[in-house]
């Protein structure tokens, strides 16, 4: 296997690197910063950037935007006439078989499906990147680029002018934007539907909220009167539903989902559009690129085997001890087998459990993440990282991107899953204008008083 592709990092110039990282996490906290589950709340935050060149992001962003493009029309043909099925692209069992498949929306017209994406993209040894995960469904991370960005800027500062980082600060305009074209009017009255602080984003939903300069609402604060939602301050033409309720047959969906068939709602993470982030749909997205734009794909997915193709099955079970192995209806990490890691007796149960259910598994190429420098009890080392960016639909399916997005790291030496829950955080992400002298390829000889 290759090794991993060294992200750049910017110089600290002689840092203190323990001072660094603790001046960032009294940042966070003092920002009322957090993300989890009650009792484990803290914003895991690494204060070293990570870099992007503009030639780089270009490609990226052209490609980001293309791919959600296709994954909302795929939506739409899904609870439509199903012409990718008709056509020979994606086979019918794909769509049949997605648990989060809404029968009920057959026929459902919509201006955009897909709303807010947040791709799980990595890097691969080649410097290639590559799509790992389609998360269409309330991706989270979008205010905490904000906040990782805020946090740098005030523990080691921001280049300005030319050699400047990409802003975020059009990030309320593209989710008002957003918005806009999910809604029935031109100028919406919205809102910012949350769980209410037992979320383990609510912090995010929060945030989010006062950007957009709209209420912050819980599901009690709603009702329906006619074919009209009502919050506290009268009727609302759009939601952003932030909520872990996602299916028709939940309460959310059952208050919301009478306006938004009528046409009256305009909702932001529609009810549905699991099936465009299915872990198996995930191994058709680029035919979905060329199939309903007719264009090839600018960004290419990690190749995902569909095992129930027996010949695909047959070739997976070859190299299993190769291959990463998900439960298709998991999320988070969960269930997650990387078989190179894993002992040998696990993998043989996992081949098994696959031959007896291919359906409930997808295999994937095991991509080595990217490494980059990151303050690990006051040195730096290399930890594995993602990106995390943001696409937004708009009116006609215009789409744009976030610049960067947010960078997830697994704090864990050698650790794949950069997930929240298993020990992973979140780094700012520069998408620069130039290279500058100040970059460097980080050495592995790290020092506590500071860094090359």
């Amino acid at each position: 296997m290759q090794d991993p592709y060294t992200e750049p990092a910017v110089a600290l110039d002689g840092r203190r690197l323990d001072e660094l990282a603790r001046a960032a996490r009294s940042a966070i906290d003092a920002a009322g910063i957090t993300f989890g589950a009650k009792g484990d709340e803290r914003f895991h935050f690494d204060p070293v950037p990570r870099l992007i060149a503009a030639d780089e992001w270009a490609g990226l962003e052209a490609g980001l935007a293309q791919r959600v493009r296709a994954l909302d029309a795929y939506c739409a043909d899904v609870y439509g006439e199903r012409r990718i099925v008709r056509d020979g692209m994606v086979p019918a069992r794909v769509i049949e078989t997605t648990e989060t498949l809404e029968p009920e929306l057959a026929g459902l017209v919509l201006p955009v499906w897909v709303g807010v994406a947040g791709l799980d993209v990595v890097r691969a040894p080649d410097g290639r990147f590559l799509v790992l995960e389609d998360n269409l469904r309330t991706p989270s991370g979008m205010a905490y680029a904000l906040a990782a960005r805020a946090a740098v800027e005030a523990v080691l500062g921001v280049p300005a002018g030319a050699g400047a980082p990409l802003p975020l600060d059009g990030l309320a305009e593209m989710l008002a934007g957003t918005l806009a074209a999910v809604s029935p009017v031109d100028a919406p009255s919205a809102a910012v539907l949350t769980d209410g602080p037992q979320g383990s984003a609510h912090w995010e939903h929060a945030r989010l909220a006062e950007l957009l300069g709209i209420p912050l609402l819980e599901l009690g604060d709603l009702s329906v009167a006619g074919d009209r939602l009502h919050g506290p301050g009268g009727p609302l033409d759009a939601v952003y539903r932030r909520t872990d309720d996602d299916r028709l047959a939940t309460p959310t969906g059952e208050l919301l989902s009478g306006p938004w068939r009528a046409g009256t709602l305009g909702l932001v993470g529609a009810f549905g559009i699991g099936v465009g982030d299915d872990k198996l749909a995930h191994a058709y997205v680029e035919d979905m690129v060329r199939y309903y734009l007719g264009e090839e794909p600018l960004l290419a997915s990690v190749r995902t085997f569909d095992l129930q193709v027996d010949a695909v099955r047959e070739e997976a079970l070859d190299r299993l001890g190769e291959l990463v192995v998900k439960p298709r209806a998991g999320y988070g990490g969960e269930g997650v087998v990387i078989c190179p890691h894993a002992e040998r007796a696990d993998v043989e149960r996992l081949r098994a459990a696959v031959v007896a259910a291919p359906g409930d598994y997808i295999a994937q190429e095991l991509v080595p993440l990217s490494r980059h420098p990151t303050v690990v009890d006051g040195e730096l080392e290399p930890r594995h990282v993602d990106l995390r960016p943001f696409v937004f639909l708009g009116a006609g399916g215009a789409a744009r991107v976030l610049p960067g997005g947010l960078t997830r790291v697994a704090f864990d030496a050698g650790a794949l899953v950069v997930n929240s829950s298993q020990n992973g955080g979140a780094k700012d992400t520069w998408v620069m204008s130039q290279r500058s002298s100040s970059w460097t390829r980080w050495s592995a000889t790290p020092s506590s008083s500071g860094a090359r």
